[in-house]
């Protein structure tokens, strides 16, 4: 299949195609056409806010009582005492499977005696429900590792499960230590997808690995496995190592971060941090071989911060390319607040963790010029309904700035979903639910 062919079966797809038969072998989450519905009305796009970059703050931008919840996930016993998961990176997708619908949930969690992620933790947990207020329940995998934590469907604790021909975690994946930090090797950001009648999971080993970057499981079973490590990350994470992180990763032991899968009809695509992606190859054992990754066409800001979080989401004919940023908080010259999407700099304090997102024709962009999706709701992803209702997740995160006040750090690191509107095919915008979509920037 030629590029230009591969385009246009995407382009039809996107025009509509999942409706004539084969909606039930594709997941929920894939790009559908627009209703076609001329004389509904939808709610209208936001003014941008001037200069690029500038982030939009309001609270009709924020996950509220009115738009949003946070997943009632089955408890393990680590969450008693709590009473809650505690989950970064929430992950939450619908697929149809056996024709019905079948709610997932996973995320970044922390293990127990320990208030972070790092410098370890001990695997990703899956919870599924018939419906998105629930029940939800962990999956379960006591049938073939009956003395583990049930819902736990990959952790470096199951290296002994590694057999010739079959390897469930690699070296690089194993925990490790030093006397910095002790035992080190965390997993993050992991994602549940259904593709061709299989389960994957993509997710990322973090910062205190041996080797940091992304990685993709195989399901031997059904979604709570059995899950084996893909062939081509038996040696290292997708990708090429590169200089980044903290300065206490290794040297050569970077490689990019938080990969996720994009995939529509038959075709799957890796997307990486923060503009790369990758097609993957028939058999969804690697990533299609390239000199260098290709880079999605998107206008930065000036000057780019940090992102993070890619994900991409198909709707209406359109491409969303969603990253997390955070929002400064700084004074300017006259006085005046100013709140952006700026690097770090003296003056400048940490507010939100945002979800900004472009729009564009093609997979590849290039991309509109970005705008706040949700406040607080970064490092997330959209997803939609077996009604068509459109969500994307939010966690709340507890490292800095607005949720990581004492007296709010307490509802922060939540499975928490927000309802999403869209300002139709002619302002092809998504945003948070808003209470006022009619007031304009400024209002």
């Amino acid at each position: 299949m030629t590029s230009d062919d591969r385009e246009l079966r995407r382009r039809s797809l996107l025009a509509g195609a999942v409706g004539l038969g084969v909606a039930a072998a594709m997941p929920v989450t894939a790009a559908q056409a627009a209703p076609g519905q001329p004389s509904r009305t939808y709610p209208p796009n936001w003014p941008d806010a001037e200069p690029y970059g500038v982030a939009d703050a309001r609270t009709d931008l924020w996950p509220r009582e009115d738009n949003s919840f946070v997943l009632p996930l089955e408890l393990r016993p680590r969450d008693r005492e709590s009473g809650k998961v505690w989950m970064r990176d929430t992950y939450v997708n619908c697929f149809t499977v056996g024709g019905r619908p079948l709610y997932v949930a996973t995320g970044t969690t922390r293990t127990p005696g320990l208030n972070v992620a790092a410098p370890w933790n001990d695997g990703i947990f899956v919870w599924i429900a018939p419906s998105l207020k629930g029940p939800w329940r962990l999956v379960d995998t006591t049938r073939f590792r009956p003395g583990a934590e049930k819902g736990k469907v990959w952790s470096p604790e199951f290296v002994g499960e590694n057999r010739p021909g079959r390897t469930v975690v690699a070296p690089w994946q194993e925990y490790w230590y030093d006397d910095r930090f002790g035992k080190r090797g965390q997993v993050w950001a992991p994602e549940l997808h259904y593709f061709r009648g299989r389960w994957y999971i993509v997710a990322c080993m973090g910062d205190h690995s041996r080797k940091v970057g992304s990685f993709m499981l195989v399901s031997e079973g059904g979604i709570a496995g059995p899950y084996r490590l893909a062939r081509g990350n038996l040696d290292k994470p997708f990708g090429e190592p590169f200089i980044g992180g903290p300065a206490f990763i290794e040297p050569g032991a970077y490689h990019h971060i938080d990969g996720g899968l994009y995939s529509e009809g038959g075709d799957a695509w890796l997307v990486l941090h923060n503009d790369l992606y990758a097609e993957f190859r028939d058999d969804m054992e690697d990533i299609v071989p390239t000199t260098s990754l290709p880079r999605f066409r998107q206008v930065p800001y000036s000057p780019e911060p940090y992102l993070e979080g890619a994900y991409v989401f198909g709707h209406g004919g359109k491409y969303y390319l969603l990253h997390a940023a955070w929002s400064r908080r700084s004074t300017q010259a006259d006085g005046s607040e100013r709140i952006a999407y700026d690097p770090p700099q003296a003056g400048r304090t940490q507010f939100q963790y945002d979800a900004v997102v472009a729009v564009a024709d093609r997979f590849e962009g290039p991309y509109s010029e970005r705008w706040t999706l949700g406040v607080g709701a970064g490092h997330n992803n959209i997803f939609r309904d077996h009604r068509g209702g459109l969500w994307a997740t939010f966690f709340r995160n507890p490292v800095a700035g607005y949720w990581a006040d004492p007296s709010r750090v307490g509802d922060a690191a939540v499975p928490g979903v927000v309802r999403l509107e869209w300002t139709g095919p002619e302002g092809n915008r998504l945003y948070v639910k808003r209470r006022n979509p009619g007031v304009a920037v400024g209002g």
